[in-house]
């Protein structure tokens, strides 16, 4: 038997995937010491993305996550993800507030992150890596897969060797639109294994066509020690497999599992208890879906997408966006669709649907995909008439020649309040902005969730909220409680 080892995915890639990351700080405090206690190899925490995100919707100040949360996890190593380069940004953002964004997670004990290059350059990950090495974080490095004609056994082959080479904490062999089958993984994880030397390989998979449960058992008997999986209801989905079946289905096969499998049932039952409270959905398996590998969006960005269609009463036209987003990929030269290239594939179908009229408007980052700013690859590929559409505006005159300023911490100061401002607070406002600043911290302090040890709690704070009840009793055993509401009309007796 081979011990088979988990990272978990929750409380970042799995609410991400499901949730729009929509859960509040207070939840995730209530429920992180009991994750603690399941023996996860480690844990994913913290994505530059949750800044804006909980700043902005959530007006809860996210270094609270980021420091008590750490507090919580005494057993389990936390992972960042993200690199210098703000993998996890829709936007160019400037170095000097990176690198400071991962000293202030490594002064919070996570020294672990994961990042990629989205065309899978790793010569140009090459001095990210030592840089993160001499900050004090190991680096794990994605081979992202995709399909498409150029992406063959002999591609992979090459870029695993060019991953080897850098000498990263790991590899991780990364699945982010959950296009892998059995069969493909059959043929193409040995060649992965068989390249990546002596650097150790994980796998990441999302659930998009249902088939990532399966290629996970696949790759374990081929040689995979370490799987990505999420613990229900934010598992399957678009998220990863939940980590109980994949825990009995690997011990079927006479596989050891590294998990204290006691521990997870509270946490799915709290977890559920949140969804239910807050109307999140929970997530199920899906059903294979063939147009999957034609727009290969990947499950982050669905959730997301919705989310942003919600917002404009435009939810019902999430179809329509997910086709336009198959064609504008094929014309953008088929990029591997993870972040930041998936943003902006899918960015521009969401316009393209939304104003009626193809390429009628679109963003600057698209004039400057296709001018190669955000890879060299890009305007080799790419549809010539396509560019030629889009860089035919005046808005692309002013990219030519273009090159995003490196600002130095000091100039980002200046610009975002001065020396006054605290090193945490300038993060949030350089990725969330003054004003949402402003507004989170006049919302106070993230409120405290109830955990899955107060069911009592909870149920008198539902049964409270019911206006047609003016007495509720409540009894079992030797406890008895009664509730009343005075009458608006009727005197005190």
């Amino acid at each position: 038997m081979s011990e088979i080892h988990f990272v978990d995915t929750t409380l970042r890639d799995g609410q991400q995937s499901l949730w729009a990351l929509g859960m509040k700080t207070g939840a995730m405090l209530a429920i992180a010491e009991q994750m603690d206690q399941a023996g996860f190899e480690s844990l994913e925490f913290f994505v530059s993305i949750m800044i804006k995100k909980y700043v902005r919707e959530h007006k809860e100040n996210p270094w609270i996550w980021m420091r008590e949360g750490a507090k919580r996890f005494r057993r389990t190593r936390l992972r960042y993800h993200g690199g210098l380069r703000s993998s996890g940004s829709f936007e160019k953002l400037p170095g000097a507030v990176t690198k400071l964004l991962i000293e202030r997670a490594i002064s919070c004990g996570i020294t672990l992150t994961r990042t990629s290059d989205s065309w899978n350059d790793f010569q140009s990950l090459q001095g990210e890596v030592d840089e993160l090495r001499a900050m004090g974080m190991e680096t794990i490095v994605n081979l992202i897969y995709s399909v498409s004609p150029r992406h063959s056994d002999d591609y992979y082959a090459q870029k695993t060797r060019e991953a080897a080479a850098i000498r990263p904490y790991r590899i991780c062999f990364k699945d982010v639109g959950g296009l892998l089958v059995p069969d493909r993984a059959r043929t193409l994880i040995p060649v992965i294994l068989q390249n990546a030397g002596d650097v150790p390989v994980e796998f990441h998979a999302h659930c998009n066509n249902g088939l990532a449960p399966l290629c996970y058992l696949e790759a374990v008997k081929i040689g995979i020690k370490t799987l990505h999986t999420a613990i229900p209801p934010l598992a399957n989905g678009s998220s990863q497999p939940a980590v109980q079946t994949m825990v009995k289905n690997l011990r079927a096969l006479g596989h050891a599992p590294v998990i204290n499998g006691a521990a997870l049932p509270p946490v799915e039952e709290y977890l559920t208890a949140v969804a239910k409270r807050k109307g999140l959905p929970l997530g199920k398996p899906l059903a294979y879906e063939h147009d999957q590998y034609l727009h290969q969006v990947p499950g982050g960005m669905i959730s997301n997408l919705r989310h942003q269609l919600h917002l404009v009463a435009m939810e019902d036209k999430l179809q329509a966006t997910l086709e336009e987003a198959a064609r504008v990929r094929a014309e953008f030269g088929y990029p591997i669709m993870v972040t930041p290239l998936s943003q902006f594939v899918t960015t521009q179908a969401a316009i393209n649907v939304i104003v009626g009229e193809r390429y009628k408007e679109v963003t600057d980052q698209v004039i400057q995909y296709a001018l190669g700013l955000w890879g060299k690859e890009a305007p080799a590929v790419m549809d010539p008439d396509v560019k030629d559409t889009i860089l035919s505006r005046s808005r692309a005159k002013e990219y030519r020649g273009w090159v995003p300023p490196e600002l130095s911490l000091e100039d980002v100061r200046s610009r975002f309040g001065g020396p006054s401002v605290s090193d945490e607070e300038l993060i949030l406002r350089v990725y969330a902005g003054p004003g949402p600043v402003k507004a989170m911290q006049a919302a106070g302090q993230p409120k405290p969730d109830l955990t899955a040890n107060q069911p009592l709690i909870s149920l008198i704070a539902e049964l409270s909220k019911k206006k047609r009840f003016t007495h509720i009793a409540i009894g079992k055993g030797g406890l008895a409680l009664s509730l009343g509401k005075r009458l608006a009309n009727r005197a005190p007796m």
